[in-house]
C-alpha cells in the first residue's frame, strides 16, 4: 500500500519540504551559478573560453566553453549574455560531456545485407547522390525528402531549404519543429499577419504578473523561471500557473489553478467574456488597432491519410463577437473546465487590471493542441482587448523548445510552405527567393506539399522512397511512431540519417552520416526572443564527422548543382549567412551582420541603423511602424490585429470506459527531446536514468500499485511498460496519467495519437485516451 497524500496542497507542501536545495537553488531550481561550475576544475585560469549559444532548449543562455589542449572541459555561464545574466540549467552546465561518448559516430555506416558497414564518407555521399538522383529519375521529385530540425543552425537549414527547393525543386522538405511550435506561428500569422514574439526577455523586468499556460517553466525554462522568481523577491511580482497536473512550477508559483485537458480554449473566451462584461476593454487600442474575425468550426483532427482542411475567415463585428461570448460565462465555463468561478474571474481581473503589466508565457501545453491554432489566437485576443502588448512587461509570449526553432525552421523557413522571405504560395516570395539563389522561378514549386505527419506517413505508404533526416530523433519523437517505424523499414524505402550518435531513428537507416556536434563547428542559432547568436568552432569533429550542411553542399555538388553552392568548406557557414540576410533586407526583419554577432552575445532582430528592435509593432520601439500611429501591425495590409472568434471543441480522442485515463507528456529537467545526448551524460542520467508514469494516488490505490511497480500503459494503438511514480515529481488529476518521452527504451510515442492542429498541422502530444494495467 502506498501512503496517501491528502490532498494537493499537503502534496505541495511534502515537496517543498523534502527538496533538500540551498536557499539559492531553492529560488533557482535546476540553475547553476558561475562560481560552482569553476569549483574542481583543475587550472581554471589557464582555459581559452570561447562564447557560444547553449545547444539545449530555445532560451538560447549564452555559455563560455572552456577548452584545453583541444579538449572541451568545462562549461560556464556567460554573464555578459542579456539572456541568463551568467546563470545555466543541470544540461547547460554538462552539455560538452556527451561528445566524448564511447559510441560516438565517427565513420560513415552503409547497410550490406542487413549488416552495418564502416564506408569511407566520400564514398557514403557518392551513395547517397546517386540514390537520390535515381530516386528522381524512377519517381519524380516528389519521391525524394528532407526531414530536418529546430536544432540545425542557421546555414543548416538555409542549405537545406535552397538544395530541396532552389536546386532539385520539392517542397519535400519540413523539420521536426512542426512537432513543437508551428501552432505559434500559425497563431501569430492569423492575428498578426508575421511571425515570432513582439517582446523580448526583457519583460521580465517590467511586467507586475506572470500567467503560464499549460507551461511548466521550473523545469523547461529554469533559467527563465529563476528571473521571474527573482523578481518576485524584488518586486513581489505575481506568478500563475495554469495547468494540467502540479508540477514544481505550481510549488514555486503564487497560485496554481488547474484546467481539465482541451478546456483552456474555453477558460479563455470566459476571461475575454469578463474583461467585456467588466468594462475592461482598452476601447480607443481595440477602435484603432483592431479587426474581428470568425472561421470554420468542427474542423476536424487530421487522423486519416491525405487530410486536407483550409479556414474560411470571416469579418464580424464587435457586437456579434461579445454575444459569441455569451456561452462562455465563467459559471458555465466552470463546469466543463473544473476551473472554479472565482478563479476564472480572478485571472480575467488580473489582465483587465489597467494598473497591471501582464506577461502570458506558454510552450506546448498550448502549441501540442488539435485547436493549437486557436487556443494562441484566444490568449492574443486577451491582450489586445486589454491593449497590453508590444510594451515592456507587457505582452504575449510563445516559448520554443529547440535552440534555433525559431532561427533555423521559422526565418530560414524549413517547412514545406515556407521560404528564407514569405511562403511558396506567394509569387513575389518565390521571385525574390529564385533572385538570391539564382534559379529560375520555375524551379520553386506554389504547392506546399507534406508536413512532418504526413511527411512520414507518406514513407510508409510508399509516396516518398527517400528521405533524408538531420539532427533529429523522429523513431522516438513522432506521434504514433510505431507506424513510421515499420514504414522505414519497408523493402523499396531508402533512409539517410545524419547523427551524433547511434539513434532508433539511425537503426533503420540504410546510411549512417557521422555529424559534427554544435561546438566542433562554426553556427548560428535564433532563440524564442528573436536573439540571433553566432559562435566560432572550438574543437575538431572526430573521425569523418561532418557539419550537416557541408554534408548537404557535398551532395548536391553530387549532384550536379555546383553552381547554386560555391562556398568554400572553410568559411561556408558565414558565407552562407551572408547570403541568407539578403532575405531580409529592410526594417521589418533586417538581421545583424556577422561582425557584430561576432563581438557579443548576439542581437535581436529587426536590427536597424545598429540598433535592436526590442519591442514590434510599437512605433516607441520599431522603427519599421511607419503609420503614424503608435502601434502599427504591419504584418496586416491594414495595420489591424484580428482578434478571433474561436469556440472550445473536445479534444480528438477522449477518456471512456475502454481507455478511461488522459495520457499527457513532456520532460523533465535533467534530459532534452529524445534524450539522445542528455543520456550520454553520466551525471544526467544518473538523476534521471528511465522514464515513468506519474499516477494520482486514488488512481494508484484503486489499481493496487504502489511506487516503482511496473505499470502497462495502453492505448489503440500501441503499449509500453513503466514504473510507477506516486507523489513523487509530479501530481496529475484523477483519472490522469503523465509520462516524459525521453527514454527510448520506454517508448511512449508507441500509444500516442496522431492528431493535430488542421490549420497548423502539429500533433497533441497532450490528450489521448489509455488505460493502465499493473504488471
Amino acid at each position: 500500500m502506498i501512503k496517501k497524500i491528502s490532498s494537493r496542497r499537503d502534496f505541495l507542501k511534502k515537496m517543498a519540504a523534502s527538496a533538500a536545495m540551498t536557499a539559492a537553488a531553492s529560488l533557482f531550481p535546476g540553475i547553476i551559478f558561475a562560481e560552482e561550475q569553476l569549483r574542481g576544475i583543475k587550472n581554471s585560469g589557464n582555459l581559452k573560453w570561447t562564447k557560444a549559444p547553449c545547444r539545449f532548449c530555445g532560451v538560447g543562455c549564452g555559455i563560455l566553453v572552456g577548452t584545453e589542449n583541444g579538449k572541451a572541459v568545462a562549461v560556464k555561464g556567460d554573464p555578459n549574455s542579456s539572456v541568463n545574466k551568467g546563470l545555466c540549467c543541470v544540461k547547460g552546465y554538462h552539455q560538452t560531456i556527451c561528445i566524448d561518448a564511447k559510441d560516438r559516430l565517427t565513420k560513415a555506416l552503409v547497410k550490406k545485407n542487413g549488416v552495418y558497414v564502416e564506408t569511407p564518407m566520400e564514398e557514403a555521399l557518392d551513395l547517397v547522390a546517386s540514390k537520390m538522383k535515381e530516386t528522381i529519375e524512377k519517381h519524380g521529385k516528389d519521391a525524394v525528402a528532407m526531414y530536418t530540425s529546430g536544432q540545425s543552425t542557421i546555414p543548416e537549414g538555409y542549405v537545406a531549404s535552397k538544395f530541396m527547393k532552389g536546386a532539385i525543386g520539392t517542397n519535400n522538405l519540413d523539420c521536426n519543429a512542426r512537432l513543437c511550435m508551428a501552432s505559434a506561428v500559425t497563431g501569430f500569422l492569423t492575428t498578426f499577419g508575421a511571425d515570432e514574439p513582439m517582446g523580448c526577455y526583457e519583460d521580465i523586468d517590467y511586467a507586475d504578473v506572470f500567467i503560464t499556460w499549460g507551461n511548466n517553466m521550473a523545469e523547461m525554462h529554469p533559467v527563465l523561471f529563476s528571473r521571474m522568481l527573482d523578481q518576485r523577491l524584488k518586486r513581489g511580482v505575481k506568478i500563475i500557473d495554469f495547468a494540467t497536473r502540479t508540477t514544481r512550477s505550481s510549488m514555486a508559483s503564487d497560485k496554481s489553478i488547474l484546467f481539465n485537458p482541451q478546456t483552456d480554449l474555453a477558460v479563455a473566451n470566459a476571461i475575454a467574456f469578463e474583461i467585456i462584461n467588466n468594462g475592461w476593454v482598452n476601447k480607443d487600442f481595440v477602435d484603432e488597432y483592431c479587426n474581428f474575425n470568425k472561421g470554420l468550426t468542427n474542423i476536424g483532427y487530421g487522423t486519416e491519410d491525405k487530410f486536407k482542411f483550409k479556414d474560411k475567415p470571416t469579418k464580424i463585428s464587435f457586437e456579434e463577437y461579445k454575444a459569441f461570448l455569451n456561452d462562455y460565462t465563467p459559471e458555465k465555463v466552470s463546469k466543463i473546465s473544473g476551473v472554479s468561478v472565482k478563479d476564472i474571474k480572478y485571472m480575467a481581473n488580473l489582465y483587465g487590471d489597467p494598473n497591471k503589466k501582464v506577461v502570458s508565457y506558454w510552450c506546448m501545453g498550448m502549441n501540442q493542441h488539435t485547436r493549437g491554432t486557436w487556443i494562441n489566437n484566444l490568449v492574443y485576443n486577451i491582450h489586445l482587448l486589454t491593449g497590453k502588448i508590444s510594451q515592456p512587461g507587457n505582452g504575449p509570449f510563445s516559448l520554443t523548445g529547440q535552440p534555433s526553432a525559431c532561427g533555423t525552421a521559422r526565418e530560414v523557413g524549413t517547412f514545406t510552405h515556407k521560404l528564407p522571405h514569405g511562403v511558396v504560395m506567394n509569387a513575389e516570395h518565390r521571385e525574390h527567393a529564385a533572385k538570391i539563389w539564382k534559379v529560375p522561378v520555375e524551379n520553386i514549386p506554389s504547392k506546399p506539399t507534406y508536413h512532418a505527419t504526413e511527411m512520414w506517413r507518406a514513407v510508409d505508404r510508399g509516396d516518398i522512397k527517400f528521405i533524408w533526416t538531420q539532427v533529429t530523433n523522429p523513431m522516438v519523437s513522432l506521434p504514433k511512431v510505431g507506424r513510421y517505424t515499420e514504414g522505414a523499414k519497408k523493402e523499396d524505402r531508402f533512409i539517410v540519417v545524419s547523427d551524433v550518435f547511434p539513434t532508433p531513428t539511425s537503426d533503420v537507416a540504410d546510411v549512417i552520416l557521422p555529424a559534427a556536434w554544435h561546438i566542433e563547428k562554426n553556427g548560428l542559432y535564433g532563440n524564442s526572443e528573436r536573439r540571433t547568436q553566432h559562435w566560432n568552432k572550438m574543437v575538431e569533429p572526430p573521425g569523418e564527422a561532418m557539419a550537416d550542411a557541408w554534408q548537404t553542399i557535398e551532395v548536391a555538388r553530387r549532384m550536379g548543382f555546383e553552381d547554386l553552392f560555391p562556398y568554400s568548406k572553410e568559411n561556408h557557414e558565414e558565407e552562407i549567412y551572408n547570403e541568407y540576410r539578403l532575405h531580409h533586407i529592410g526594417k521589418k526583419h533586417n538581421m545583424a551582420p556577422l561582425e557584430v554577432l561576432k563581438s557579443q552575445s548576439g542581437a535581436l532582430w529587426p536590427y536597424v541603423d545598429g540598433k535592436e528592435t526590442k519591442w514590434r509593432y510599437n512605433a516607441k520601439y520599431d522603427p519599421a511602424c511607419d503609420n503614424g500611429k503608435d502601434f502599427h501591425f504591419y504584418g496586416k495590409k491594414d495595420g489591424r490585429a484580428i482578434i478571433w472568434q474561436r469556440p472550445y471543441e473536445p479534444a480528438a480522442e477522449s477518456p471512456d470506459n475502454e481507455y478511461p485515463f488522459w495520457l499527457n507528456t513532456g520532460r523533465v529537467i535533467e534530459h532534452w527531446h529524445t534524450g539522445s545526448m542528455t543520456r550520454r551524460i553520466p551525471v544526467l542520467h544518473q538523476a534521471m536514468p528511465h522514464a515513468y508514469v506519474e499516477l494520482h494516488p486514488d488512481d494508484a490505490e484503486k489499481y493496487g500499485i504502489s511506487n516503482g511497480q511496473k505499470v502497462k500503459v495502453i492505448s489503440r494503438r500501441g503499449t509500453t511498460i513503466l514504473p510507477a511514480s506516486i507523489n513523487e515529481r509530479g501530481l496529475p488529476t484523477k483519472g490522469q496519467v503523465f509520462v516524459p518521452f525521453f527514454d527510448e527504451n520506454m517508448m511512449i510515442n508507441d500509444v500516442t495519437l496522431d492528431a493535430f492542429c488542421p490549420i497548423s498541422k502539429e500533433p497533441d502530444y497532450k490528450k489521448c485516451a489509455v488505460r493502465i494495467e499493473k504488471v
